[in-house]
């Protein structure tokens, strides 16, 4: 089979499926399914519909003006995003401390004890590399391997590096430092594939391990150069994917590692515990069109090989050419092939490390921005939309309204001085302190539940250090969330001009893994659009309505102190002086999982070896 990219049309259709009633693999009722999607679009509706009142409300109060109307389009842009993140929340809060076995209302592949017994399916665990540190990649996959020879199946596994590098000195390193790994361990279930291009990036690499060698596999398990994941997480994941042989694809819920950079560890703090009841409340109704995020996911080899291969994109770059961000769509494409994708929405031994600085972080933003708006020109492809479950193709919309809204929020605080300089004496400010805590409220409540989960749950404050630690990482995390997004608010705006313009062209890079100091030149020339864009808004709203200016604090901060607050968090001292207050800790960072502690072992052989 070519590993080259090809049509849709050319792809197999979905088979009957089993049961008319229940999922593909008869793990849930679609009834059941159904009831749910219907809730979360009622719910979802009439909070952009009591949103739209508010705002035509607030606008009509002297007359619609062009700025009101703006205004509007504005809040219509930002609030579907918000609202889903508001309902997810909502519902995954509730399932976790307002009822009973809510966790397997939202994962029903978890009610039943999972099967024992010797695991007999092939897995292939694959670790996808270009031009990163050798020696740091392969600490990571040894440490997994270890973890797994620990126990009793150690045997089903082989480990594949599959390196796109295009540096030679690097891919020296690689090749020797594998070498020398199979030469410790044996040759027999450690590998190495080096391409020599780049074709198609990661997914494509992953491509051509199928068609090369798909065939010795049941499963196969992809790893991001800066993944982790213990044994028992992935064996729970491969017996749920023996027992359920119509499930295609287990995504675990992927947390942080401890970080020692201060933007690292703030940033995976806010994400542990805002992402829980995120995504339980999301896997409630997306049940078997689940999401797929590209790594640190257990996935079946033949369906995978015969029924998700990317199409070239018509056109040229920035938005034809290879699909960027490969993982939703492959996603749905194995849902379309009658495949369950589903997530484990429960924290397990599955780890990744975040970007350790602001321009890091901002940086992988817009390939993720590129990638997803893509996807506006995938569903444009003839014949593949219709040929989509409903809830796959929301899948796709729901990635595209991750970045195409975010315009919206520098567009609002831009008219909010000609808003202002246009109120009359008569004008409902309740009514607009209303809807702007309604707004805020709506964005904010994924980090709330998941403190709310923290506190409710026995030996949770413990967990992450204790009451007084948790509260200031809490309060520390929250006004960096807001600096932070209004500084990849602006970033993104930007560069979506620039892709529309024609301007970018996407590669894939070695990404920083480890902490850095930012000087201010660089944090300067990254950020300097928002350091200006912040300072003239600000200006005119103290011009105008100097009260205004107060309660847009909030968020205008991000982007006068966009500069500053990128150097601030980068700095190795406020890195060290976190650590040394346990501030922003995360659960492992006071009691290490063993695979960890396989990996600190490893990292300082590796030290000492150099």
């Amino acid at each position: 089979m070519s590993s080259r990219s090809g049509p849709l049309s050319t792809l197999p259709e979905k088979p009957a499926p089993a049961s008319a009633t229940l999922t593909p693999a008869l793990i849930q009722p679609l009834s059941t399914l159904r009831r749910r999607r219907l809730f979360m679009l009622v719910a979802n509706l009439a909070t952009v519909a009591l949103v739209l009142a508010g705002m035509v409300a607030l606008g009509a109060h002297d007359g619609f003006s062009l700025v009101d109307g703006l205004l509007l389009v504005c809040a219509l842009a930002i609030t579907p995003w918000n609202s889903i993140g508001f309902w997810n929340a909502a519902v995954g809060l509730y399932l976790l401390h307002g009822r009973r076995r809510g966790v397997e209302a939202a994962a029903p592949f978890l009610a039943a004890p999972l099967p024992e017994g010797p695991i007999t399916a092939r897995t292939a665990i694959l670790l996808t590399v270009r031009n990163e540190d050798p020696s740091r990649a392969l600490a990571r996959l040894k440490a997994v391997k270890a973890d797994l020879d620990l126990s009793s199946h150690g045997g089903a596994f082989d480990f594949h590096v599959l390196s796109d590098t295009s540096r030679p000195e690097i891919a020296a390193a690689e090749e020797a430092l594998v070498a020398a790994w199979r030469a410790q361990e044996g040759p027999s279930r450690i590998f190495y594939r080096r391409r020599a291009d780049n074709a198609g990036f990661k997914a494509g690499n992953i491509r051509s391990f199928c068609t090369d060698a798909g065939d010795r596999y049941d499963f196969m398990l992809p790893l991001d150069a800066d993944s982790l994941m213990g044994a028992d997480t992935i064996l729970s994941m491969v017996r749920l994917m023996a027992a359920y042989p119509r499930l295609g694809i287990l995504q675990s819920l992927v947390v942080g590692l401890p970080s020692r950079s201060a933007f690292g560890r703030i940033f995976q703090f806010g994400m542990r515990h805002g992402m829980r009841s995120y995504t339980l409340g999301a896997s409630w109704w997306a049940g078997d069109c689940g999401p797929f995020w590209g790594h640190n996911a257990v996935i079946r080899v033949a369906p995978f090989r015969d029924a998700c291969h990317l199409p070239a994109l018509p056109g040229g770059p920035p938005f034809g050419g290879p699909v960027l961000s490969h993982d939703q769509v492959e996603a749905v494409l194995m849902r379309r092939a009658g495949y369950e994708v589903r997530v484990l929405p429960v924290e397990s031994e599955s780890y990744e490390e975040n970007p350790p600085a602001a321009t890091d972080f901002v940086g992988r933003d817009l390939r993720w921005c590129l990638g997803n708006l893509q996807y506006l020109r995938l569903l444009t492809v003839p014949g593949l939309a219709a040929s989509l479950q409903p809830m796959s193709r929301f899948q796709l919309v729901w990635a595209i309204l991750m970045f195409v809204t975010v315009p919206a929020h520098p567009t609002l605080l831009a008219l909010l001085p000609l808003a202002a300089a246009e109120a009359g004496p008569a004008y409902p400010a309740a009514l607009a302190l209303a809807l702007y805590a309604g707004m805020m409220a709506m964005a904010l409540l994924p980090k709330l539940a998941g403190v709310a989960d923290v506190l409710l749950t026995s030996g949770g404050v413990a967990r992450y250090g204790g009451a007084l630690r948790f509260a200031a990482s809490v309060a520390v995390e929250l006004v960096f969330s807001f600096l932070l997004s209004a500084i990849t608010a602006m970033a993104v705006t930007l560069e979506m001009v620039r892709l529309l313009l024609g301007r970018v062209r996407a590669s894939w890079r070695a990404q920083a893994r480890d902490g850095h100091g930012v000087d201010f030149a660089h944090a300067a020339r990254a950020f300097w659009p928002q350091t200006v864009f912040g300072l003239a808004v600000l200006v005119a709203l103290l011009a105008v309505q100097p009260v205004l200016a107060l309660w847009a604090a909030p968020v205008l901060a991000g982007y006068v102190l966009a500069i500053p607050f990128t150097m601030a968090t980068a700095d190795p001292r406020l890195g060290r002086l976190c650590v040394r207050l346990g501030l922003c800790a995360v659960p492992e960072e006071f009691r290490p999982s063993r695979v960890q502690r396989l990996l600190a072992g490893e990292s300082f052989e590796t030290r000492r070896a150099a």
